[in-house]
């Protein structure tokens, strides 16, 4: 892989923040994390990581109102957003790929799963990113 790919983690759970924190430092991304909704759209536009996990229900702004702000910006709107969330439901499910996420993955997840499709929607945007576009 010729280029160091980059996460920003925003999940209020210290456990799964190590978890996936590690999970993916193992496979060679730079994590960077955020405990809460606050200052997600500033961190992501100074970084502009290539993928945002992003937990659902958080105190203050939860993960629906921070995709909004990502997705209103033209600095941020192409960044894929994974929703992570305990609400698990086909109408919350719904409801997170209709406020603009790429991917929603309920909790308790499978780490392999998550990594599966990362690798997936980052492949996806190297399509995209082709010399054709």
């Amino acid at each position: 892989m010729s280029q160091t790919r980059s996460c920003l983690l925003v999940d209020d759970d210290a456990g799964i923040r190590e978890l996936i924190a590690l999970n993916l430092a193992a496979e060679g991304m730079d994590v960077h994390v955020l405990s809460d909704g606050t200052g997600v759209e500033a961190m992501a536009e100074s970084l502009h990581p290539d993928v945002v996990l992003l937990d659902v229900m958080m105190p203050g702004r939860d993960g629906y109102e921070v995709l909004a702000g990502l997705k209103a910006s033209d600095t941020t709107r192409d960044i894929p957003v994974v929703l992570l969330s305990a609400k698990a439901s086909d109408t919350e499910v719904w409801e997170g790929w209709q406020a603009g996420a790429d991917y929603y993955l309920t909790k308790p997840f499978n780490i392999d799963e998550l990594i599966h499709y990362l690798n997936l929607i980052l492949s996806e945007g190297d399509e995209l990113e082709s010399p054709e576009h």
